[in-house]
């Protein structure tokens, strides 16, 4: 990945740059912003989750993870504070702070790590104004109130539901494949969303699927996706899926407009982006509500609050 840098910005000094992270299941996005809010570089690295830290395999590779990011973003500068969401975060941050504090050469306590959702709603809504609906490989529905209080509706973890993104989309799709198969073997040869699902996995035999679905990380799953999306024009069974999931990104967004009352709706992720069907479907569910697609530039927000968090660079623009 070749950093950008969007205009030409003369160097900060050392310290005086706030650096932004959000890390997802599929990938982690991070930016430096300048005093004043520019954001002078930003790259990108493997996918991050809370729940790697409960393996050895898994927080080896969140090590690696920091250290790639670190490697990237010293280049363009030395950040002084560092705003992190987190996919999957729990509240405990010690040692990722320790870790990531190693690699950036910075003080622990210059880094703050919290739920990427709540830095991906910084990027679409100030507190209180809406909700967001994020579909990446999983889904949740997010609002932030006057009080800064974050509150959820879905975003329950792969396994239970996060209906409507990648990882859901790539199950039902194997779910239909393989209870097809079922029925009547041999019936993937002639479906187009077959053929392109066991492509990606590497063949047509059940231990391939196998694999893939449970052998893999989620967001590796998640992207699988993609393929599912790749044939919602010519198969009707692919576009039924992409359907469903507007309608269960739709239900999160109902949920909470029932608990705190009618509000815009902001939707973001990349599963989202994946095909219009997706988000035309969720406008249709929502009739009344003010329903838009943002591009989630909750690295760009996390830059930003990161500098607002340090009393040595107050924010005078974004």
């Amino acid at each position: 990945m070749i950093d950008s840098q969007p205009e030409p910005i003369p160097p900060s000094p050392a310290g005086s740059l706030g650096l932004g992270i959000d890390a997802g299941g599929t990938e982690t996005r991070w930016a430096l912003a300048a005093p004043g809010g520019a954001i002078v570089a930003e790259g990108r690295v493997a996918g991050l989750s809370a729940l790697q830290m409960g393996t050895p395999h898994g927080r080896d590779a969140v090590r690696a993870t920091f250290a790639e990011l670190a490697t990237q973003a010293l280049v363009h500068g030395v950040p002084g504070r560092v705003e992190a969401g987190l996919t999957g975060f729990g509240g405990d941050s010690e040692l990722l702070q320790r870790w990531l504090a190693e690699e950036l050469h910075l003080d622990p306590a210059r880094i703050h790590f919290c739920s990427d959702m709540e830095i991906a709603y910084r990027a679409s809504f100030a507190p209180g104004e809406g909700y967001l609906v994020y579909a990446g490989t999983g889904s949740i529905g997010a609002f932030v109130d006057v009080h800064g209080q974050f509150h959820r509706a879905g975003g329950r973890g792969v396994v239970l539901d996060d209906g409507g993104g990648g990882f859901w989309i790539a199950k039902e799709a194997l779910r239909h494949i393989w209870r097809l198969e079922d029925e009547r073997p041999g019936s993937w040869e002639s479906s187009p969303l077959a053929q392109a699902v066991f492509d990606y996995v590497g063949g047509a035999d059940w231990a391939y699927s196998r694999q893939f679905i449970y052998g893999q990380e989620r967001g590796a799953v998640g992207k699988l996706a993609l393929a599912v999306a790749a044939t919602a024009d010519k198969d009707p069974v692919a576009a039924d899926i992409l359907r469903a999931a507007g309608r269960e990104l739709a239900r999160l967004a109902l949920a909470l407009t029932g608990r705190f009352g009618p509000r815009p709706v902001a939707v973001s992720g990349r599963a989202a982006e994946l095909h219009p069907l997706i988000v035309d479907t969720m406008r249709a569910t929502l009739p009344g509500i003010a329903l838009t697609q943002t591009p989630g530039q909750a690295h760009h927000a996390a830059a930003r609050m990161a500098l607002a968090a340090d009393p040595l660079n107050p924010m005078t623009s974004t």
